[in-house]
């Protein structure tokens, strides 16, 4: 049944939904033409109104973390769903630098002429409306708005019902900014309910949505990707590696690891697989003690566990797991070779790095490993749009179309061709 069938049948949910998608049409063509100054001045001012509204926006978090605890979420998800000052005004600071970001919409992507005198340039344009279904992270609700702001399109948002009373309250900052500099309200939405039917509905309007970002598990990307009759973006999970060469430098190896698994477990960025080559066995006992004292559960294979006997030993499930825990796997290989390897069989191509002083096994890793982010001795935990400048992220792509790696305002335009002639007609 078509979805204006089940309008006229008195589907109360399938009519909420089509009229979102309606709005956000008519505002996408408005933001399509917005100037870079009035697109600029609505992310200023959703910024101001975060940080003027931060008490309500704390107090609806603690609504959703209470409900969280109540349902026994997991440390991770927990750490995910917190909002506290320094977080909300992560979200204002970000609107703030999207905005100095230059204009993605307009860009010359390319001109030549042609021998008839034609002159054909590629221009940056939006792609519309785009629906972002994410979890958890109530922050993901500022970045994509503001994102999606940036490069002219107009999104529909659904996060996880664990963090609705917290985008809610961000969503009315937000759309408070956009009417104080006179944009449409509906250039940011959120669906109407936490019912899942409404994913399903909002899977299938083609005619109002022209991208689908989802941003979480691997049940809800299998899922969407399965349903889904809108171009879809995938951002999989973080099953990301760190490999310490032979020829790392030992206290390097030692701070980079401990950072990477450490200093924020539940993002898609952490170090879940450590893989040693084996000459580094020689200095890798300290690696595993600083990783044990804070607090981390080492999973390992036989001779990681004979190095330290607080090691348990890692089973074949764990090389696939996205723990987002104090949990880290680790495996000895016999250099770069069987780590990529290693990397090509289990990675979910998010983010791969390498600590290593030789640039030769450095340069093979960069150009060899097949990932939307490769680093060379430093964090996986850099694997985020605002540390590579871009302001703000939707989330890191781990597919190759039409994005890759961390998804920014530039991400989010396709292009046109634009042809100019002064009567020429084709023979």
């Amino acid at each position: 049944m078509s979805a204006l069938k089940k309008e006229a049948g008195g589907d109360v949910l399938m009519a909420e939904m089509l009229a979102l998608g309606r709005a956000a049409k008519a505002a996408s063509a408005k933001l399509a033409l917005a100037p870079r100054e009035k697109k600029d001045m609505a992310l200023k001012a959703m910024a101001a109104e975060i940080r003027v509204q931060a008490p309500k926006i704390l107090s609806a978090n603690e609504k959703d973390m209470a409900a969280a605890k109540a349902r026994g979420l997991s440390a991770a998800l927990l750490d995910r769903l917190l909002l506290d000052g320094k977080r909300i005004e992560g979200m204002a600071k970000g609107l703030e630098e999207v905005a100095q970001l230059p204009d993605p919409v307009g860009r010359s992507l390319g001109a030549w002429d042609r021998p008839n005198g034609l002159k054909i340039e590629r221009v940056a344009v939006p792609l519309g409306v785009i629906g972002i279904i994410y979890e958890s992270r109530p922050n993901v609700t500022a970045d994509a708005a503001g994102l999606c702001l940036k490069s002219g399109n107009a999104a529909i948002l659904r996060g996880g019902s664990e963090s609705a009373h917290s985008a809610a309250a961000i969503l009315d900052c937000l759309q408070e900014g956009l009417c104080a500099v006179g944009l449409p309200k509906a250039a940011v939405q959120r669906l109407p309910t936490t019912d899942r039917a409404a994913v399903g509905i909002m899977l299938g309007l083609t005619e109002y949505i022209d991208l689908i970002i989802p941003r979480g598990g691997k049940g809800l990307i299998e899922r969407v990707a399965a349903e889904s009759r809108i171009p879809v973006l995938k951002h999989l999970d973080g099953i990301c590696h760190t490999y310490v060469d032979r020829a790392a430098d030992p206290e390097m190896a030692r701070r980079i690891v401990l950072n990477a698994k450490m200093r924020r477990t539940g993002i898609c960025g952490a170090t879940e697989t450590l893989l040693i080559d084996r000459p580094a066995l020689a200095f890798a006992k300290p690696i595993l003690d600083d990783l044990i004292k804070a607090g981390c559960e080492v999973r390992g294979d036989a001779e990681i566990q004979a190095l330290d006997r607080r090691v348990t030993a890692a089973t074949d499930l764990d090389w696939d797991t996205e723990y987002l825990d104090a949990i880290i796997s680790v495996r000895v290989v016999d250099g770069v070779t069987e780590a990529m390897q290693h990397i090509a069989r289990h990675s979910s191509h998010h983010t791969e790095a390498i600590i290593t002083a030789d640039t030769t096994t450095a340069a093979r890793f960069l150009n060899e490993v097949d990932s939307g982010i490769v680093i060379w001795n430093s964090s996986t935990q850099f694997a985020d749009g605002g540390e590579f400048g871009m302001g703000a992220e939707i989330g890191i792509s781990t597919g190759k179309l039409h994005a890759r790696g961390p998804v920014g305002a530039e991400q989010l335009t396709s292009y046109k061709y634009v042809v100019r002639g002064d009567g020429q007609v084709r023979p």
